[in-house]
């Protein structure tokens, strides 16, 4: 892991606005291998982006945004570079930023993370024991996983701009780059779920499944 453990989090750069100004499934391809990164009282958490999923706005019928704008989903009608936090199952927040310039509807699910710091952190908000066997994957292994590891919620992390230096969330690079990138078909949907706008780290094991 190529992030420092103890890297003071001021020094921690989010990713600027016009990264997210493009298409969904560049976003997707350029977020792999990127860093989450939230600051909190208790420490620093950090983790690795390693599986995430593009939704193309109205013309997808399977993103939130298909039917138009709404109270719900009007985060991801701009401006780019903002948290989209829903409930789903009724159990689990899901964690997406909105993509495409100001006006247009886009977004980008995180699937995966692979935990760098923080980690008895996250234990504790996923209720997870780790006493040295435990499996990381049950960290940050799935969409409703980083988010509860995170502490993302609707309330606290709607709307919230990734890209203010002054956020407690956001995304930053340290220069790692995947070596093999893998786009597959979405799963968990039933609607375009053929369409491939999964993408993935090859080989890395945090991926949420196969």
């Amino acid at each position: 892991m190529r992030i420092a453990k103890n890297r003071n989090s001021r020094s921690m750069v989010p990713l600027p606005r016009d990264f997210y100004t493009r298409d969904p499934r560049a976003v997707s391809r350029d977020l792999l291998g990127k860093i989450l990164v939230r600051r909190q009282r208790r420490g620093l958490l950090t983790a690795r982006i390693v599986e995430v999923e593009a939704y193309l706005g109205q013309d997808d019928p399977a993103a939130h945004s298909h039917r138009g704008r709404t109270p719900r989903n009007f985060v991801l009608f701009g401006p780019p570079g903002l948290s989209y936090v829903y409930f789903i199952y009724g159990n689990h927040y899901l964690f997406n930023v909105s993509c495409l310039p100001d006006g247009e509807a886009g977004g980008v699910l995180f699937r995966a993370l692979e935990p760098i710091s923080g980690i008895a952190q996250m234990a504790d908000a996923r209720d997870v024991v780790m006493d040295g066997t435990g499996d990381l994957r049950k960290l940050t292994s799935g969409p409703g996983r980083l988010a509860e590891a995170f502490g993302i919620t609707r309330e606290r992390d709607n709307e919230k701009d990734l890209t203010s230096p002054k956020s407690d969330l956001f995304i930053t690079d340290d220069g790692f780059r995947p070596r093999r990138i893998e786009i597959t078909p979405r799963i968990g949907i039933t609607k375009a779920a053929e369409r491939p706008l999964r993408y993935i780290i090859a080989g890395n094991r945090f991926v949420s499944r196969g």
